[in-house]
């Protein structure tokens, strides 16, 4: 009999979970209920589910608001009605107009309008009036005709008085307004808690005919969503026949290409594939994936596939991958097995770049009506929830810090600190706002507002608004299209190659690169700085300890570097036995025979699978549903539990000991979320080998293009050591040389435009447009008299080093600068600017100071770029030894000197705070420090500079680092321009 229920999907308006909401409303009763959250479906999917599963009649509906005013509440009589009013909130977002006061003519839907906001004569036959509790006394003396057109409106909104509290918290964050500023018309009414059932007739019974005609429009809806089908596009051509032959012809075309056509052992793979994905009816899947391919290759963009897919030979045929399952021994059924359910995975990368013009095709390929974004849900976490509430009570921002860093400080002893304490449980995890996913796509066969209403985020492109787990309990398949900047820097620099070199390069055929000894020299020695994947310090220092100089073994690094090998504690005994291969152990002969290849230990999601499967006796089903909750792509802890019992008890059966059980079972579980599928490792060795041959052979291209795709693992300052290091001549941005991103000519490089801070948009297209109309620029009177550039403009350009190229000193321009502007102030018209006679009286002989020159690079371009911070030290001391020596000084305590590059916090297993830092030397080499928790005290990290570290060289497995006992960030000369140091 409740009509208007809101859950805690009703954003920072509701208090009640689903599970809360179903398991209260049976206590208390109720046979039926509608969910009507305000202007979202987010929570109908699941919300049915928990209903079928408690008995109870669950219905669905919508609340329309305009802002803080109710318009009216929409139920739908069935599927049909559902789809009409996620039309209706869609077509607002996608129009940004508000809402109709008087809503459409709904066919399969029933209108509820607040009582006397509409006449009872002008209602539908669909509509009625909403009466609350509250107002039954006002329709005392109404005629009772009007009664048969009015229904029961209990709004449901909080659990209990507490809860209202809580409501009140979410209203004030939703308005941005403090506790004590919130208007009545902002909130729900303190008594919108669930009823018993005798208590709502109780309150209504002596208006019998409202309870009749609110139990008559009950009776007459239904919502039987069938969550067994597939929602995804169901055909490519138009019918399941021509689906099947289409992906047979493009598969052994696909498998011609890549093996020839006399392979038995790949045409024997493809012909069962292709029986298993007609059979599980996932063709249309593959086309569909095959085309957004086809697609992308037309226009020259660069993808990488990868997830679970790339386990196929069928998907290596088409060209969606570019990884043999043969070669590498990929597990078929990771990929297909008879009792999967769903598609597989395909994860395919496109350049940062493109990626929005992939989006765009697929919309108009697969229709905007039938075509969404997945949607996701941000909550309240953390330290969101104590900000948020910190500022509905006022708190100042240095309260609400010190708050979180010190929750239990004396200071935090005021009442509002100690309420936003006490309340912070409560909103802890609460839904607090839609996004969306990552990457995922969604191709539906029906319009995809049968499902969901849409938002339109700033992208502009529709969007769920459900996340993915509820896409995946109702069969909706994802496409994953997700964007990176490795592909970018590759397309880039293959680009940049043929414009600074002339050569055309291919890197369509990787395999070439796999063998190649300068390629093996260049990944032996961890020379991977801008390379996909791989260039992380601790990246290549596991490729050092690895030895790795091939394919398999860094196919290998790409799953061991995953937390979940190493929360483990088995990612050193891969390193051990990679090392020496004598030493293996192995907990159990079937881990012998399914895991040789890794030395007995679990390195990729497959081999959950096959020790579940044939250590752990579970079906294959089984066991790839454990791999997918281990990874996070599954949230029933029930069915974990469930598995997790089958798994011993066929240990035991089996004779396993129970040590040895209960090892294989930490090893698995240490694997959650954290793992990769041993096709996604090779996919990124893949490109991780591209980016390495470009960077062999083309290493000044290399590290443009990585500079231009806006870096990977670094800052830019890492990248242009390295660019140095290869030969190229860094330049400070020119007005004629360079462009919005960093120009190369020969090895003569240029920073871009976009380097400089506080450089107005305007004032670079101006410049731009500028000299490519009419030639560069003679100097800098000729560059402000045709572009009219302001003074204040002027001289960030002038610091920034634009206009090196006069041989002035930076200083004289500045004076000329202003001389030249305050001369042009005074002209009337624009076409007597080159008719104007500037005199610039004689200035003194300034003089360059380098010191000068870094301070304004650090300022206006965040990093020194015509020395680096050594050239800015009080002191002449470098160290007591540089990078390339460490090996020589194993168990000596030393003193270094070393350029900041970045660190990583860890904490240790007693909760302490420790660093692994990174530096280069003098020279541009890299070295590795390990900051202790002890170590730490006094000695903290102060961002950019050079620091004098002090320390034990430490050698693991052929990979040096310090482990510091101090480290401190060393004095630098002060700007000789100011009194005052800025820099400390």
């Amino acid at each position: 009999m409740l009509l208007n229920v809101h859950s805690y999907f009703s954003l920072r308006y509701g208090t009640i979970s689903i599970d809360d909401l179903i398991k209260t409303l049976v206590a208390k009763g109720h046979h039926t209920a509608v969910l009507t959250d305000i202007n979202n479906s987010s929570a109908v999917f699941p919300f049915i589910q928990k209903c079928r599963e408690s008995g109870l009649n669950g219905l669905v509906g919508m609340e329309y608001r305009n802002g803080d005013k109710l318009l009216y509440v929409g139920i739908a009589r069935n599927e049909a009605g559902f789809g009409e009013l996620n039309e209706l909130m869609t077509t607002s977002n996608r129009t940004k107009k508000p809402l109709p006061d008087i809503a459409p003519a709904f066919r399969q839907v029933y209108v509820i309008y607040p009582y006397r906001t509409r006449n009872v004569k002008a209602l539908r036959e669909n509509e009625f009036i909403g009466i609350k509790p509250s107002e039954l006394n006002q329709i005392v003396r109404e005629p009772r005709a009007n009664f048969e057109r009015y229904v029961i409106l209990w709004p449901v909104t909080v659990k209990n008085p507490k809860d209202f509290v809580l409501h009140q918290q979410l209203r004030a964050v939703d308005h941005n307004l403090i506790f004590s500023k919130l208007k009545p018309f902002m909130l729900a009414m303190p008594d919108e808690m669930i009823p018993t059932i005798d208590q709502l007739l109780d309150t209504y019974s002596n208006y019998k005919e409202i309870i009749k005609t609110t139990e008559k429009l009950l009776t007459s809806c239904s919502f039987s969503f069938d969550f067994t089908i597939v929602r995804n596009k169901k055909y490519f051509t138009g019918n399941a026949y021509d689906d099947k032959i289409l992906l047979e012809k493009l598969a052994v075309a696909g498998m011609v290409r890549r093996y020839g056509p006399k392979n038995r052992e790949a045409k024997a793979r493809v012909e069962k594939e292709l029986r298993i994905i007609d059979d599980l009816r996932f063709s249309a899947y593959f086309l569909i994936t095959h085309d957004i391919i086809r697609y992308a290759v037309s226009q020259n963009f660069h993808h990488v596939g990868r997830g679970s897919g790339a386990n196929s030979i069928v998907a290596y045929c088409l060209g969606i991958t570019d990884v043999c399952p043969i070669e590498l021994d990929l597990y078929f059924e990771r990929f297909l097995n008879p009792k999967r359910k769903t598609p597989p995975d395909f994860d395919i990368d496109f350049s940062w770049k493109d990626r929005d013009e992939i989006y765009d095709y697929i919309f108009r390929r697969y229709q905007t009506s039938n075509t969404a974004l997945m949607g996701a849900m941000s909550t309240f976490k953390d330290r969101s929830i104590i900000r948020e509430l910190g500022k509905v009570y006022g708190l100042p921002k240095e309260e609400i810090d010190n708050l979180i860093k010190n929750p239990n400080s004396v200071y935090n002893s005021q009442e509002a600190v100690q309420l936003i304490k006490s309340l912070y449980g409560l909103v802890s995890d609460f839904p607090n706002q839609r996004t969306i996913h990552a990457c995922g796509v969604l191709i539906s066969e029906d319009p995809i507002t049968n499902y969901t209403a849409l938002d339109f985020p700033p992208k502009g492109l529709p969007t769920a608004q459900f996340d993915m787990y509820v896409a995946e309990d109702i069969k909706f398949e994802k496409f994953d299209i997700l964007s990176q900047r490795g592909l970018g820097h590759i397309k880039d620099c293959v680009q940049l190659i043929e414009e600074n070199r002339g050569e055309k390069v291919d890197i369509t055929n990787p395999r070439k690169f796999f063998e190649d000894p300068k390629i093996k020299e260049q990944i032996r020695s961890a020379n991977t700085i801008g390379c996909f994947y791989i260039e992380s310090p601790a990246m290549r220092q596991l490729i050092t300890k690895l030895e790795c100089d091939n394919y398999l073994t860094l196919v290998a690094a790409s799953s061991v570097i995953r937390p979940g090998v190493a929360s483990s504690g088995m990612m050193k005994a891969f390193i051990e036995r990679h090392r020496n291969p004598e030493t293996t152990v192995y907990l159990h002969p079937v881990m012998k025979e399914q895991l040789q290849e890794t030395y007995g230990v679990m390195v990729y999601q497959e081999d959950v699978i096959k020790v579940g499967h044939y250590f752990g006796g579970l079906d294959l089903a089984d066991a790839d549903v454990l791999r997918r909750m281990m990874s996070g792509k599954s949230r029933s802890a029930a069915h974990l539990k469930e598995i997790e019992g089958r798994y011993f008890e066929n240990c035991k059966r089996f004779g396993y000991p129970e040590d040895t059980a209960k090892e294989v079972w930490r090893q698995m579980e240490s694997f959650a979320g954290y793992s990769f599928s041993k096709a996604h490792s090779a996919s990124f060795a893949v490109e991780s080998f591209q980016s390495l041959y470009l960077k062999t052979y083309f290493p000044i291209e290399f590290m443009v293009s990585v500079l231009n795709n806006y870096g990977g693992f670094y800052d830019r300052r890492t990248y242009l050591n390295e660019a140095k290091k290869a030969g190229a001549i860094v330049h400070l941005p020119c007005v004629n040389k360079s462009f919005i991103t960093t120009a190369l000519y020969g090895i003569e490089l240029y920073l871009g435009f976009d380097y400089i801070l506080d450089l107005e948009q305007n004032t670079v297209v101006k410049l731009l447009s500028e000299r490519a109309q009419n030639g560069a620029y003679a100097d800098l009177k000729d560059f402000i008299l045709r572009t009219g550039t302001s003074s204040t403009q002027m001289a960030i350009l002038i610091r920034a080093g634009v206009f090196a190229f006069t041989g002035k000193v930076k200083t004289t321009m500045q004076w000329e600068s202003m001389y030249i502007c305050k001369e042009l102030e005074n002209v009337a018209l624009p076409s007597q600017l080159f008719q104007t006679d500037i005199k610039i009286p004689k200035l003194p002989d300034f003089e360059y100071d380098l010191i000068e020159h870094l301070y304004d690079e650090i300022r206006l371009l965040g990093f020194p770029v015509s020395g680096s911070w050594f050239d800015l030290l009080r002191t002449d001391f470098r160290g007591q030894i540089l990078a390339r020596d460490m090996h020589k000084h194993v168990g000596e305590t030393v003193r270094m000197v070393g350029e900041f590059v970045t660190y990583k916090p860890v904490r240790t297993k007693h909760r302490e705070m420790m660093m692994f830092g990174n530096y280069f030397d003098i020279n541009g080499d890299f070295f590795d420090t390990v900051h202790f928790p002890n170590s730490m005290i006094g000695y903290k990290f102060q961002g950019q500079g050079a620091y004098l570290i002090e320390g034990k060289v430490t050698m693991e497995y052929g990979c040096p680092s310090i482990t510091v006992s101090r480290c401190a960030k060393i004095p630098v000369k002060p700007d000789p321009r100011i009194l005052t140091e800025h820099i400390k």
